[in-house]
């Protein structure tokens, strides 16, 4: 799984079948820390993430297919999982 940082949304029209009646959202990696990371995905949205929310985004296409239940096999890789609360490090520990 990776944490990321969802920076926004996509609306389309024509889509593949895969993706009709999904959200799909814009997702960075970032760091515990919440520093961003190099790169962004496209991941479908199964927990009402917004715009601004961390979450965890499962990037593996089986297991896409799984929580979706899918049959076949399509072209899905990332789906989002969870929306972040909080995080607690060990270094946030030592410092109490």
């Amino acid at each position: 799984m990776i944490l990321c940082k969802v920076i926004g949304s996509i609306v389309s029209t024509i889509k593949h079948d895969s993706y009709r009646n999904k959200k799909i959202m814009i997702v960075r990696p970032i760091s515990p820390d919440g520093k961003f990371k190099s790169g962004t995905m496209v991941a479908i949205d199964t927990v009402r993430a917004g715009e601004g929310d961390t979450v965890l985004v499962m990037s593996e296409g089986r297991s896409t297919m799984d929580i979706l239940e899918l049959k076949n096999r399509e072209p899905l890789r990332s789906i989002i999982v969870g929306i972040v609360d909080r995080i607690d490090t060990i270094s946030d520990q030592l410092r109490k």
